[in-house]
């Protein structure tokens, strides 16, 4: 049986005012780019479910008795800590895509990828899975920080489709990678 090879679906460019990072970024970078501001308003997020059952229990008592205000409290810290995280995760994911100021990420990230070159390591992390299913794990996950509010949903899957154009972090490596040869440390 011939094996045939699958179309190649590339990720779609989205015009922005900053420059894209990444359109599908693993889990696990979101979370390390991720600003302080970005904590603050996960952090503000999480205390207003709380604060407002507590505001509401003052302004309008509810009377449920012994033990009927704790399980409510409790059930309302749990959505606030999850819609919390969301807030959190989405205010770093959008300077991915490049809907918000990233001129930081953009450094971090071209840091990141030119050493991990110099080091001859895979750009995006090695992956157990057959380029097919990487493919179909990056169509299902691109751009999925702008739908958290509907489903959440995030990317644990290594694979190269991000949407960006590789070649810049190459380039840079071998400037770099030229300058330390020849002794001048400017890049």
């Amino acid at each position: 049986m011939a094996e045939t090879q699958r179309a190649y679906v590339p990720a779609k460019k989205i015009p922005t005012d900053y420059p894209l990072i990444d359109s599908d970024p693993h889990f696990k970078r979101v979370i390390k780019y991720a600003r302080p501001s970005d904590y603050a308003q996960g952090a503000a997020t999480t205390a207003f479910g709380p604060a407002l059952m507590l505001l509401w229990e003052k302004v309008a008592p509810s009377y449920v008795g012994r033990g009927g205000f704790a399980p409510i409290m409790r059930l309302t810290t749990a959505i606030s800590l999850g819609a919390g995280f969301l807030v959190f995760y989405q205010q770093s994911a959008l300077r991915f895509y490049g809907f918000t100021e990233n001129k930081r990420e953009f450094e971090m990230d071209m840091r990141e990828m030119v050493d991990k070159v110099k080091k001859d390591e895979p750009l995006y992390g090695r992956s157990e899975m057959s380029p097919y299913l990487q493919g179909v794990a990056s169509r299902n996950s691109r751009y999925t920080g702008l739908w958290l509010h509907v489903m959440p949903w995030f990317n644990f899957v290594n694979h190269d489709q991000h949407g960006v154009d590789t070649a810049k972090y190459y380039q840079q490596a071998e400037r770099e990678l030229e300058a330390e040869r020849t002794g001048n440390t400017t890049s």
